[in-house]
């Protein structure tokens, strides 16, 4: 009799842990929440860099970053507007000014998130106190940068501009009245000075693109003020389809691009080759 039982009690036993075992089986889980994608367009160094310190930030706000990385300051804003990207991330304002002026577009400024100081490197020459008349020096040659490089010329004292030309003007050479060491001012697209170095004097050069070419402001020989005016008009910007500024996937980049974790990332990385203005 006590076999019996015992036997009756294993197969009890051995019953429940079947159930126990079919129900933990059926369970079914809650799947996470679909991250919805954001598609941005960068310069590779610094805005991708920084992009991708933020990803973080945008995960915890729903959305998925996916960096569209560029060399030229061109396609960028064509693939923004074309609608292949969300935002971009390279360009300062009066650039993305002149560019909807010269081809039609209508793109945004979102929001100012950081400043490259533009600085003038050594090429043939390694000095300023090397500079001689006829010396030629490479300077970017779309209007918003052209002008930030001959105003540096200019407060160096190597030449004049006309009067009233300012950090907002759209200058070429063609403004410069004064230049007394006949100097040649080379305009070519800014992702090529770097390259062009050992052919020229000195290049005036964006700070994104020294960068890249592995200066850092250390090897500038003069470089704009990162406490000047020029800080505010040529801070680097987020830009959008007019219209979609106040969109959650913009403010979702603008909230990550101008977070504190952000900020570290950019002061600890780049010596002030980049310095965040918000």
């Amino acid at each position: 009799m006590k076999k019996i039982l015992a036997i009756a009690l294993c197969a009890v036993l051995c019953l429940g842990l079947l159930a126990g075992c079919g129900e933990a089986e059926t369970v079914e889980t809650t799947p996470a929440a679909e991250l919805e994608t954001i598609k941005v367009g960068a310069s590779i160094t610094p805005h991708a860099e920084i992009l991708e310190a933020v990803r973080g930030e945008l995960e915890a706000q729903g959305y998925e970053l996916e960096v569209v990385e560029y060399t030229d300051y061109i396609l960028p804003n064509v693939s923004l507007s074309d609608g292949s990207l969300d935002a971009n991330y390279f360009q300062h304002g009066p650039y993305l000014t002149t560019f909807n002026a010269e081809h039609g577009t209508d793109l945004a400024n979102a929001a100012s998130i950081h400043y490259e100081p533009m600085g003038i490197y050594p090429g043939a020459k390694s000095t300023l106190d090397e500079l001689a008349e006829g010396d030629t020096i490479a300077i970017p040659n779309d209007g918003s940068n052209e002008t930030r490089a001959l105003l540096i010329l200019q407060e160096l004292g190597y030449i004049t501009l006309a009067e009233g030309i300012n950090a907002s003007s759209n200058a070429t050479v063609l403004d410069v009245v004064d230049n007394p060491l006949n100097l040649e001012l080379l305009e070519m697209a800014a992702e090529n000075i770097p390259n062009s170095l050992p052919d020229v004097a000195f290049g005036i050069i964006n700070g994104n693109y020294a960068l890249q070419a592995g200066l850092t402001g250390a090897d500038a020989l003069a470089s704009e003020d990162a406490e000047s005016d020029a800080a505010q008009t040529y801070a680097n910007i987020v830009a959008c389809r007019a219209g979609e500024e106040d969109s959650p996937k913009i403010q979702a980049l603008i909230q990550a691009l101008t977070s504190e974790t952000c900020r570290e990332f950019i002061e600890a990385t780049y010596n002030g080759a980049v310095v965040p203005i918000f």
